[in-house]
């Protein structure tokens, strides 16, 4: 849109608070933003010469402006980031975080269970967090298995079933794990009162539940239970030794959210701890990318919605580094200069700057690693005599249940190390019965045929885990596709190692300690483990079905018995009654034989 096309439009846009959104020729957004004066902002995208490539670049894509007027800023601010969180446009800012954050659920039922997930369901549960860890949540929920006696079967413990007394206590009540409320010993007031220990637990309210194991071990004193009085002991200084090295701005500090951004060309990077009852209950540090050269207050601000919203946050008052135009409501901005306030912003920095330290660090590893992968490809390609460097490899390998269901697999390797989103498995469609010659060729021409009708590039290097007879029979495929001259062809002996090529005697033997024969035991486990887990998941889900389940009274078990047995069902078809019968017993021969034999009544 140029400038000249926008004075039509101009007035059109009111000078009232609201979001815009541009979109380009195809009518898809490609940003949003959010203004005081929805003209005022507009127009200056069509009024002034941008330095910034970018900007020019999105000012030269817009085809369509659509506007939508609010109430007031605040409104605006939180509509821009919920459109840009929906619709991701190409120009907006993006934090790179797409990760799915575990909670801990509160379950909505009769004595609630406590359990980590992923998934937030509607059904009224109470879900706290998300956390940034999971390894710390599973260490904060077995620290809450040892203090707070709690259930973790899944019985239905409504008044009714405990009063028609129709469970028993388990395993887990004998070893004080849980007060069995499932036979009525323990009630419910006192279960919730656990309850809420964990909900303090997992905010950092620390305080009424040490208050809360005192009481228990003043009582238990009282009571001459020494024993119990040293567990309650124990749970004290277990709390008081986690606060000591958890509190940061004392315990009168309240709740506040601290954030900081470090900026470095297009990337920043922020970070966000969530300080409640003055400990840090939760940190996380997020890529952010821009693309429309934004200021730090910007990117922070942007930043700091998203992250309060992905994490629940609640707190008044947020501690930043410099001023940002921040417009939520009852929320204090502070940008401290001394005392306990500054010491978090310091601390949340040095977050920040161990973050981008680590990505140095892994992106020098990945380097110094790409380097060593290509002088093993080196050595491989010297090993082998191939005509140019095999940086990128695919491996085929059959798998099949005892004799039964044969399916194959591909792996494929660039530069040395897997990649995933190239890896395809096959269901085996034209061949009948047991015959891994015949499958290897289909997977082989189903691949290859597919890579050359998209011309796609083609590996360097083609392994086939097996024996000559699968080697001959992938050279056959390929030839017949007209491929035979593309790429190097090998086979991988299972037990041996040995690499041999199509029509030689005598195979090529790779030193046994070497680098490239660790790279090609590598590729051959790494088929063999996709394959098996790939045939693994098609029986658990009973994809498998052959003409033996389609009669009436034969399931999946008999079924698999038969094949595993007999191999295929062309074999089954030609057994007597009595064959059968030593197989499956006389009722279920019966039925398979006249399956086959409908017209034969012996």
């Amino acid at each position: 849109m140029t400038a000249e096309d926008f004075k039509h439009i101009a007035p059109t846009i009111p000078h009232q608070p609201g979001i815009y959104q541009y979109f380009n020729d195809e009518d898809v957004i490609i940003y949003v933003g959010k203004a005081k004066d929805l003209r005022k902002r507009v127009s200056s995208y069509f009024t002034k010469t941008f330095t910034s490539y970018k900007t020019h670049e999105l000012v030269q894509r817009i085809k369509r402006i659509a506007f939508t007027i609010v109430n007031s800023e605040h409104d605006a601010f939180l509509l821009e980031n919920s459109l840009i969180k929906e619709f991701k446009p190409r120009y907006n800012i993006n934090l790179k975080d797409d990760k799915t954050y575990p909670y801990i659920v509160i379950k909505n039922e009769p004595f609630p269970r406590v359990f980590l997930t992923r998934y937030v369901v509607n059904d009224k549960s109470e879900y706290l967090g998300p956390f940034t860890s999971v390894q710390k949540v599973k260490e904060l929920l077995e620290f809450i298995r040892q203090t707070v006696p709690l259930r973790n079967c899944t019985l239905n413990l409504t008044a009714g079933n405990i009063a028609k007394k129709k469970f028993k206590v388990c395993l887990e009540y004998h070893l004080g794990n849980c007060k069995g409320p499932c036979e009525g010993l323990q009630t419910l007031p006192d279960y919730l009162e656990g309850i809420q220990q964990v909900k303090n637990l997992l905010k950092g309210n620390l305080t009424p539940v040490i208050r809360h194991f005192k009481e228990e071990m003043k009582n238990a004193v009282a009571d001459l239970a020494f024993e119990q009085a040293e567990v309650a002991k124990n749970k004290i200084a277990f709390l008081t030794n986690y606060q000591a090295k958890s509190v940061v701005a004392g315990n009168t500090a309240g709740d506040k959210d601290v954030f900081t951004l470090v900026k470095e060309k297009n990337v920043a990077y922020v970070n966000f701890l969530m300080v409640r009852n003055g400990t840090i209950v939760q940190t996380q540090t997020t890529k952010v990318l821009t693309h429309l050269d934004e200021d730090e207050p910007e990117i922070l601000s942007f930043s700091i919605a998203r992250l309060r919203q992905t994490f629940n946050s609640d707190a008044t008052e947020i501690i930043v580094p410099f001023a940002i135009d921040y417009p939520e409501k009852d929320i204090t901005i502070t940008i401290p200069v001394s005392g306990d306030k500054k010491k978090l912003l310091e601390l949340s920095l040095k977050n920040v700057d161990h973050y981008i330290e680590e990505i140095k660090n892994k992106e020098r590893l990945k380097l110094s690693t790409n380097t060593n992968k290509i002088k093993v490809l080196e050595k491989l390609q010297e090993a082998l005599q191939l005509n140019s460097l095999p940086v990128h490899i695919e491996c085929f390998d059959n798998s099949n249940f005892q004799g039964s269901f044969p399916v194959s697999a591909m792996v494929c390797f660039k530069m040395g190390v897997p990649s995933k989103k190239d890896y395809r498995h096959f269901n085996v469609k034209t061949v009948e019965g047991i015959n891994d010659f015949a499958t290897m060729k289909e997977a082989v021409t189903r691949r290859y045929k597919r890579l050359q009708e998209e011309e796609q590039p083609f590996p360097q290097l083609v392994i086939i885990d097996g024996g000559k007879g699968q080697l001959s029979s992938a050279h056959e495929a390929m030839t017949e596709l007209g491929l035979a001259d593309r790429t190097t062809l090998v086979g991988l002996a299972k037990r041996e190692e040995e690499v041999f090529f199509v029509g030689d005697k005598e195979s090529v033997k790779l030193p046994y300690n070497s680098e490239e024969l660790k790279l090609l035991r590598q590729i051959r486990d790494e088929v063999h483990r996709f394959g098996i887990t790939f045939h693994r998941n098609k029986r658990s889900k009973g994809t498998f079905t052959n003409e033996l389940e389609s009669i009436a009274g034969i399931g999946p078990k008999i079924a698999t018995q038969l094949l595993q047995h007999f191999k295929s069902v062309k074999n089954v078809k030609a057994q007597s009654k009595e064959t059968l019968t030593k197989i499956v017993g006389l009722q279920k021969a019966v039925l398979v034989y006249k399956h086959f034999h409908p017209g034969d009544d012996t």
